[in-house]
């Protein structure tokens, strides 16, 4: 892809439309703020209250959790951890409310609370807490469910992403919002424009870093925050952990708490069974629709097919079409409505097979998808991981498909030779799959199929 697909790819999913100089100077008006100048009126940080439960648990007992789960904690004055929700001394709205464990609600009721402890916020003030993300359709996940909880608690939200009509998002700004819900490049047309403001910020989260630099964004993230308070609350959530990220969590946050879940390698979901098959470029779409009639019968097949460019997801769509498959293509430049309209046919199941580009491989959250087939080879192994992320969520089960251009073999063996999916070996045994039926090999072994000789198999 070159580069200016992919920064129009990236501004199609940020707020602007593309331009290349505008890509280089997005916020270039604005100034780090002279906090010197300023009386900033005081932070209410500690009104952590640690129930009594939490108290007396031992160390031990601590320590077993810890380790049953592969919670790795570094820093100082660490906070004993919670189990259960009704160990939270959250007020009695909220608890009664609660209904999930995921991560969106690790930053958003911790920054509801501390919303609420601060002063009342006064007509031409911006947010109190500030969420960045990479993509509206993440940005869109975490605005439906802090607002449920902002509701509950008389609090006002504003999510503010490109793509879609700028008049509403901005007179919510200019109304005044205690939470903001935002990607990059539009809360910085916002900021550019005088909209609003983030000299009352006092809690920043950004979520999914890692993805967020790969994007490009990380001169736009560094002018945003230097709009923000200095002695700000800052939290960050990557699904990654390289240097890059490393070296933005210790110029963002001071004294921080680094909290890891699962091993520190990056690996695959244990509950995903993942397939590759080495094949030829021009035998993958004949593949793909025999693929297809195999997942069909089963009655749950709902399945995104990764691709690597825009344009070749709209060539793979409308063919998919023409032989009567109910696909649906998703990818940065399609409208904001068109993109919600393909996003709740797909989570309908009315158009069960959805494509798209690496845009919404991560943070895209819907719990039913049991199949992801890459067609195209992700670009990284990082990628990888997250795009077969999409199944399996929620301790449900899932299945992954990769086809490989056979150069790229050794390369995809060199990904997985550490990876917890320990059944990636080198003997690439043909695919099997379990239904209510019991264990059933696919409808043909490809192996002896002359068109197919190039092509091994492997699956967890």
């Amino acid at each position: 892809m070159g580069s200016r697909n992919r920064f129009q790819s990236i501004f199609a999913n940020s707020g602007r439309s593309y331009d290349k100089q505008k890509f280089k100077d997005a916020g270039s008006k604005l100034q780090p703020v002279n906090w010197e100048g300023i009386e900033a009126y005081p932070i209410q940080k500690s009104f952590y209250q640690e129930h009594p439960t939490v108290t007396r648990r031992s160390q031990t007992e601590i320590q077993s959790w810890l380790n049953e789960h592969e919670v790795t904690l570094q820093g100082t004055n660490i906070p004993r951890p919670i189990f259960l929700f009704e160990e939270i001394n959250f007020t009695s709205p909220i608890v009664k409310q609660l209904s999930s464990s995921g991560k969106t609600l690790g930053f958003i009721l911790p920054g509801i609370m501390h919303t609420l402890k601060q002063l009342p916020r006064q007509v031409d003030e911006g947010p109190t807490m500030l969420v960045l993300l990479p993509t509206r359709e993440l940005a869109q996940q975490v605005e439906s469910v802090a607002r449920e909880y902002c509701n509950l608690m008389n609090l006002s939200i504003a999510c503010v992403f490109g793509g879609a009509e700028r008049r509403e998002q901005g007179m919510a700004l200019r109304k005044g919002v205690d939470i903001c819900i935002a990607t990059p490049g539009r809360l910085l047309d916002f900021i550019d424009e005088f909209v609003t403001n983030l000299l009352r910020c006092s809690f920043l989260v950004l979520d999914e870093a890692d993805r967020m630099l790969d994007m490009g964004f990380e001169p736009q993230i560094r002018k945003i925050v230097s709009q923000t308070r200095p002695d700000r609350q800052t939290l960050m959530f990557s699904a990654t952990w390289p240097n890059d990220v490393r070296s933005l969590a210790m110029e963002f946050q001071t004294n921080p708490v680094f909290l890891n879940v699962g091993s520190m390698e990056l690996s695959a979901n244990h509950n995903i069974e993942q397939h590759v098959e080495v094949i030829d470029e021009n035998l993958k779409p004949a593949r793909l629709i025999q693929l297809l009639t195999f997942i069909s019968q089963w009655p749950n097949c709902k399945t995104m097919i990764f691709v690597e460019t825009k344009r070749k997801a709209d060539m793979l769509n409308a063919n998919m079409i023409q032989k009567g498959w109910p696909t649906m293509v998703i990818h940065g430049d399609k409208s904001q409505p068109e993109r919600d309209r393909v996003m709740q046919e797909f989570r309908s199941a009315k158009s069960p097979i959805l494509l798209a580009t690496d845009v919404v491989s991560r943070g895209l959250d819907i719990t039913d998808i049991k199949f992801v087939i890459n067609y195209d080879y992700p670009k990284n192994s990082e990628d990888y991981v997250h795009r077969i992320g999409r199944t399996a969520r929620q301790d449900n089960t899932g299945t992954s498909f990769t086809f490989s251009p056979p150069r790229m073999h050794t390369r995809l063996e060199t990904w997985l030779s550490g990876s917890t999916a320990s059944s990636f070996g080198s003997s690439f045994p043909r695919p099997t799959f379990e239904n209510s039926r019991g264990k059933r090999e696919l409808e043909r072994d490809y192996s002896a199929d002359s068109r197919y000789s190039s092509g091994r198999r492997t699956n967890q």
